[in-house]
């Protein structure tokens, strides 16, 4: 009988101080996740101070009803929605981060834009405070955008559109970017464009410019369009390889550049004019091209302008970039054909880069360049792309030239072609100067851009514009014909015909 007394007394004690200790926890374990959710504990791992300043200066922040949002607000879930889940895998990975990781070595102008920011922010924990998207404050524009976004909830997350809520940059803003392309410096400027009388490269002159760039000349010829089956990487709409035969023509050495885009939006922009959907403005008997209206955010992406190709036009813009070309010029530029962009591409010959290499030898998923690592200095020589790139497009200086003299058609941005897209156009295509399909709903994009991976680089990689989806976030009703909002990797090259107008 003691000992049956014994048991249950030490039973009891026993469960007594079970619950206390686990009293004892959860007051601690729940004093524990509110200190490691304050702003001050965020800092600590994250040190990079960039991303304090520019919370203190974002409306997050900073605004006219002294509201303050804290780090978890936005990127861990309100409590309830799975927020100690997400709050202990995000504190084990920024512990990592901050024990065997280098913060100096990130590279938190990429981190901060949207693809990746919104992997960090959750959607739920925007619409917890602001659960009314139509409030009686908001502009005409922000209600056809939160119009659009009720529509397209499951492809858009907020911050495409607010991603300077909670950091502020300035660069990043939606407005209206009159100043864009201004230029108030005094330049000597061209008054005649170049004479061309033969078929060799040269130096092309906007007239009432100052702006002047290099045209190469690219031998016509027949090669193999498109990849065998064992190549490394490629796509379907690759095949079947082709002999094709494309003539003599002139090509751009770099893609268009700001200087030179900025010629044509100085000389042919305006805001609020109205034009057809061709772009062009009727004056008497006189065609007029009427150019892009100011863009909204900073189109450059704050990473420079001058001889950085220029990126977030439309096809349509680029297209009609080269119609004005023409008029100023009085040559016959234009996009190039798919046929001629991958023809220059290879230089004149067959393997999957005009280098020496197969997308194989650069993965850096490859198992054996995990352990090992990936010799890209071959690659690196020719191509910006995502494993050098720091995540923005490169100057003309930073690679060297294939042999036709043309520099970056691999890479730092993808380039328009003239033709419609299809997935078998190597199929029903003709193979003497072809030019695709008769129409359709995308156009060819060719050579991989600074996001791309070595398997996007090769010479007869095909790709496609994605005209909703780069607009996604355009404020405008309708959205711009000139420029895309969400697509920074995209550019254009010319190319010049040699016909009478070149003096031939």
């Amino acid at each position: 009988m003691k000992q049956l007394k014994f048991s249950r007394g030490r039973g009891l004690m026993l469960l007594s101080v079970g619950i206390v200790i686990g009293i004892l926890g959860m007051l601690g374990s729940h004093k524990a996740v509110k200190v490691t959710s304050t702003d001050e504990s965020c800092e600590a791992c994250h040190v990079h101070p960039h991303s304090t300043q520019s919370w203190k200066q974002s409306t997050h922040y900073s605004n006219s009803m002294g509201i303050k949002v804290h780090c978890t607000q936005c990127h861990l879930p309100p409590e309830g929605h799975g927020y100690l889940k997400e709050k202990i895998k995000a504190g084990a990975k920024d512990l990592y981060g901050y024990l065997f990781k280098d913060s100096t070595e990130f590279n938190w102008e990429a981190k901060s834009k949207p693809e990746l920011a919104t992997k960090f922010v959750f959607k739920k924990s925007c619409t917890n405070c602001h659960s009314n998207l139509f409030p009686l404050s908001l502009s005409k524009e922000g209600e056809q955008a939160h119009l659009y976004y009720t529509q397209h909830e499951e492809e858009l997350h907020c911050i495409n559109c607010h991603i300077t809520v909670g950091h502020y940059d300035p660069n990043a803003s939606h407005h209206a970017n009159i100043g864009f392309g201004s230029d108030n410096e005094e330049k000597e400027m061209f008054t005649e464009a170049a004479t061309v009388n033969n078929f060799e490269s040269f130096e092309e002159k906007i007239p009432g410019t100052s702006v002047s760039f290099q045209m190469k000349a690219i031998p016509g010829g027949t090669f193999k369009m498109g990849s065998p089956e064992s190549e490394k990487g490629r796509g379907e709409d690759e095949s079947p390889v082709r002999d094709v035969k494309v003539k003599q023509f002139f090509m751009a050495e770099i893609e268009v550049s700001w200087d030179e885009y900025l010629a044509f939006y100085r000389q042919t922009g305006g805001e609020g004019r109205s034009t057809d959907t061709e772009g062009v403005r009727k004056t008497g008997d006189v065609d007029a091209i009427s150019g892009a209206t100011p863009p909204y955010g900073q189109p450059d992406q704050n990473w420079g302008l001058g001889k950085r190709p220029a990126i977030t036009m439309t096809w349509h813009g680029a297209e009609t970039y080269c119609r004005w070309l023409s008029q100023v010029t009085g040559k016959t530029y234009r996009l190039p054909t798919e046929a001629e962009w991958e023809y220059a591409a290879r230089g004149g010959t067959e393997s999957p880069y005009f280098f020496a290499g197969n997308a194989a030898d650069y993965d850096p998923n490859r198992l054996m360049n995990k352990i090992f690592g990936a010799d890209t200095e071959e690659l690196d020589k020719y191509v910006i792309h995502a494993g050098n790139s720091m995540g923005k497009t490169g100057t003309p200086d930073m690679v060297e030239a294939n042999a036709y003299g043309l520099k970056n058609m691999l890479g730092n941005v993808a380039e328009f072609c003239l033709d419609w897209y299809s997935v078998d156009t190597y199929k029903k295509g003709g193979t003497d100067n072809p030019k695709g399909p008769a129409s359709g709903k995308h156009y060819v994009l060719r050579g991989g851009s600074f996001k791309s991976t070595p398997d996007q680089l090769r010479c007869a990689d095909r790709e496609m514009t994605q005209e909703l989806a780069w607009r996604k976030t355009d404020p405008q009703m309708p959205k711009s014909i000139w420029w895309y909002s969400d697509c920074v990797h995209v550019g254009f090259r010319v190319v010049c015909e040699f016909d009478e107008k070149t003096g031939k």
